[in-house]
């Protein structure tokens, strides 16, 4: 009987869903290597890396292969892009190295814009069918970006490789990258399928908070507005996939909000690469995406004790042999059998700021007309009305201080202690109010469970031992800004604080402008 039971259910399988048997399936990833030079010295590289000089040495050099290896042998793609490749000696070297701890990526290609100190470069386990640049421009400063073409199941699919100027320029260096790859891209069939990668030097939403120095495009920028992830300034979604118009899935909303990020400068959290997806990669046809499949790799060894990225080491001018890369990589799968689409964020109910210190969410949640009281960095504080409670936003990217918004909360959690929405997304902007009544106003007792995420204003008292002194009464009180925290027993006003929480009550101050001194 169990031997039959076997035999149907086999044979159904094979009736019904011959795809599902003979399903094809490709991990691709990118991954900027930070400076991975040679030890020829042919007058393009980078000072630091001349051989022989800042110990810059073949001891050395292999020391990066192999930790390079480690990490590409962890991610274990079948195809996988590169930026900051030297040239064609190194890549073969890290191929090399590759092999010799288990990892073969026979195929191999590479861009070669004459005297670039770094071009982007592609592994795979799959052959080949031919590779073409991009010329983005002639000068000097702009990469060529790669383009590679593959067969799988007798279907064509281009991969993209990208490497964007940095942001120690304005966004216009940008904008004409993304100009020569959306002038390539119009070239190809709509339906045809590609994957854009690459370190794009942009955040998924980098409209939103374009900085002033680098603004030079009236708050346009290349991956929202020329590659279009952005339509009538709203994110594309998963959702519009369907769609046949010239636009672009950015990944990176696979993820909540506090996960978005592979580059962590100086504890500014950014995706500065991405995987971009066109519709055709949502179209059962051909190669398509698998839902929920985008990943950061972060194992432990790619970070220090205090959380930030184990780059490679250089000080006191100097290599010290020690450290991976100043990015992390990110991947995705894809598959021959057909996208299914499986948005749980689509499934939403009405609720409020109380609903979500009651029970954890099932379904996300509809809150209306919450008022941003306190911005911070990229964090928020939000409530819906003036006697209801609060809760703190990680990852506030979008929102503004003073402002209204519907927004639908789809992840929140509790760290040590302290409520917090963690993955959220904004149907709908009314602009500015008065806020000055979402301050909460009484005195008497802060130590309330209840008053947790609450919002002061005009606070008064003393510092003294790590505690802030009001009526008598002494709250834990912690300064983000360590180097601005007063002087023992100074009289304070605290004009903005936050009646936080971290294994106990305790009032933050965010910012040195949020309190001062009283003579």
């Amino acid at each position: 009987m169990y031997q039959y039971n076997k035999f149907l259910i086999f044979f159904l399988s094979s009736f019904l869903f011959p795809f599902l048997l003979n399903a094809t399936e490709l991990k691709i990833a990118s991954y900027n290597v930070e400076n991975l030079f040679d030890m020829v010295h042919d007058g393009s590289e980078y000072k630091e890396y001349i051989p022989n000089q800042h110990h810059w040495t073949h001891a050395n050099l292999n020391k990066k292969l192999l930790n390079l290896s480690e990490v590409i042998c962890d991610i274990n793609a079948d195809i996988i892009g590169l930026q900051e490749v030297e040239n064609e000696n190194v890549l073969k070297l890290l191929q090399k190295t590759l092999r010799s701890v288990g990892c073969f990526y026979k195929y191999s290609t590479m861009t070669h814009k004459k005297n670039s100190a770094i071009q982007v470069a592609l592994l795979s386990k799959i052959p080949i069918q031919y590779s073409n640049e991009i010329v983005v421009s002639q000068k000097l400063g702009y990469r060529n970006i790669l383009e590679v073409k593959f067969m799988i199941e007798k279907n064509p699919f281009f991969i993209y490789v990208n490497h964007w100027n940095s942001k120690r320029l304005a966004e216009s260096t940008r904008m004409v990258s993304a100009r020569a790859l959306r002038n390539r891209l119009a070239i190809l069939m709509k339906e045809r399928d590609y994957i854009l990668l690459g370190d794009f030097n942009s955040n998924y939403n980098e409209y939103q908070h374009i900085e002033p120095k680098h603004n030079d495009t009236h708050g346009e920028t290349g991956i929202n507005h020329i590659l279009q992830t952005t339509i009538s300034d709203k994110l594309v979604e998963e959702k519009n996939m369907k769609s046949k118009n010239f636009q672009h899935y950015n990944l990176w909303l696979e993820l909540p909000n506090f996960q978005r990020w592979s580059h962590n400068f100086f504890g500014k959290k950014q995706g500065l690469d991405a995987i971009v997806l066109p519709p055709s990669l949502f179209d059962g046809k051909g190669l398509d995406y698998v839902n929920d499949s985008f990943k950061v790799l972060k194992p432990s060894y790619l970070f220090h004790k205090n959380a930030y990225i184990n780059r490679w080491q250089y000080k006191y001018e100097r290599h010290l042999g020690k450290g991976y890369s100043d990015h992390l990589p990110i991947m995705a799968t894809f598959s021959t059998q057909p996208y299914i689409f499986d948005d749980k964020r689509q499934i939403r109910t009405m609720g409020s700021i109380e609903d979500l210190y009651v029970k954890e969410i099932s379904n996300s949640l509809y809150l209306k007309e919450v008022k941003v009281i306190l911005k911070r960095a990229h964090h928020a504080i939000i409530k819906q009305s003036k006697n209801g409670r609060a809760i703190f936003v990680y990852g506030a990217e979008g929102l503004d201080e003073g402002a209204s918004y519907d927004i639908v909360v789809h992840k929140t959690k509790t760290y040590k202690g302290l409520h917090e929405i963690v993955d959220f997304s904004i149907e709908y902007a009314y602009g500015k109010s008065n806020i000055d009544d979402y301050f909460y106003k009484n005195r008497e007792n802060l130590k309330i469970k209840k008053l947790e995420n609450e919002v002061l204003k005009n606070l008064n008292g003393v510092y003294k031992k790590g505690k802030f002194y009001v009526d008598g009464k002494g709250y834990p009180i912690f300064f983000k800004k360590s180097h601005a925290r007063p002087k023992e027993e100074s009289r304070l006003k605290l004009y903005r604080v936050q009646i936080g929480y971290y294994d106990g009550m305790q009032l933050v101050v965010w910012d040195a402008e949020d309190f001062t001194v009283l003579e």
